[in-house]
């Protein structure tokens, strides 16, 4: 009788695949995406709005809420703020001075128009709250309303201060650097 032949030899054991990793082969792959958010996250207020820079002009506010007429602004401070220059504009950043940022109010009734603003301020300016110290001695003397404040990389900020004028001049914006001095006359 013949000896029974060998048993086979051991599978090489790297040559053998996991189940998991056949599972993950079998799986479409995909990119994830986060959830779209159900909300607007960052809802353009309405009320007063102080400005303190290129919104300061009373043409450049009635061009981007494509108003009929011109708006007047109120005169106002606000406490607590500075400024420093992002290439030619203003930045407003918080302080834990009593510094004091002068500049103007304009009242947002709708905010399709708070919109409007947030747009022509970019991603790096957000509307917060603040308060409004009116400097025209007209009633009411203040009020709570809000501002936009840089939110972009302060690396990019620099020291300076921004001039109505000297931006009016530069954007070729005639008729409303003629107002300016005109209302400055008047004073």
């Amino acid at each position: 009788m013949a000896a029974p032949p060998p048993p086979p030899p051991p599978e090489k054991h790297l040559s053998k695949i996991s189940p998991i990793v056949k599972k993950l082969r079998s799986v479409t792959p995909t990119v994830y995406q986060p959830p779209k958010p159900s909300i607007e996250l960052s809802p353009a207020p309405t009320g007063p709005y102080f400005f303190y820079g290129t919104l300061t002009d009373s043409s450049m506010v009635s061009e981007i809420l494509n108003l009929d007429t011109e708006p007047i602004l109120r005169p106002a401070t606000i406490v607590g703020y500075k400024c420093k220059m992002w290439g030619q504009y203003p930045a407003l950043l918080p302080t834990i001075t009593d510094t004091v940022v002068e500049g103007s109010v304009y009242l947002v009734r709708g905010r399709e128009d708070g919109r409007k603003l947030a747009d022509y301020e970019t991603s790096n300016y957000h509307p917060v709250p603040c308060r409004i110290l009116y400097t025209d001695g007209r009633e009411p003397a203040q009020d709570w309303g809000h501002t936009f404040q840089f939110v972009g990389n302060a690396d990019d900020l620099s020291e300076g201060e921004f001039d109505l004028q000297v931006w009016l001049r530069r954007m070729g914006r005639q008729a409303a650097l003629e107002r300016l001095d005109a209302r400055k006359h008047l004073k």
